[in-house]
């Protein structure tokens, strides 16, 4: 279970992370914090890319920051987003990011969604990616 300190921990440093964002094409700025089970917090911000594919999602950037670190287990992820600047709905992972994060968590894996002003909703990977292939199906 994550708690109210740990929530306004990761939330606080996604936001911070968004404002690092490269995001000239879209406008569309992300952040994201992710806790491993030991406490470590990684953030990641989205970098795009003139050929649009080569960019990188702020969940796989903090994500790929922590595995080349050492580290394997994760708690919570928290991802902060909103277009040019502005607030709108809470920003969610993409559904590569899901996938990536699937490989290191499982169903109750905490998946926190929010707005650039923190205004957030708290989901479980389980209820973002239904029916997920993961590494125990192989």
């Amino acid at each position: 279970m994550i708690s109210d300190s740990e929530i306004e921990r990761l939330l606080s440093e996604a936001i911070d992370a968004g404002e690092n964002a490269y995001a000239p094409y879209s406008g569309y700025r992300v952040g994201a914090a992710l806790l491993t089970e030991s406490g470590e917090m990684f953030k990641g911000c989205n970098v795009e890319n003139a050929a649009f594919t080569p960019g990188s999602c702020a969940e796989r950037t903090a994500l790929n920051y922590a595995v080349a670190s050492g580290f394997r287990s994760f708690k919570a992820i928290a991802v902060a987003g909103g277009g040019n600047g502005k607030s709108s709905r809470p920003a969610y992972p993409c559904g590569v990011c899901r996938q990536v994060l699937r490989e290191f968590a499982d169903d109750d894996f905490c998946v926190i969604c929010a707005d650039r002003d923190g205004h957030y909703e708290i989901h479980t990977l389980g209820e973002l990616l239904p029916f997920s292939f993961g590494p125990e199906n192989l």
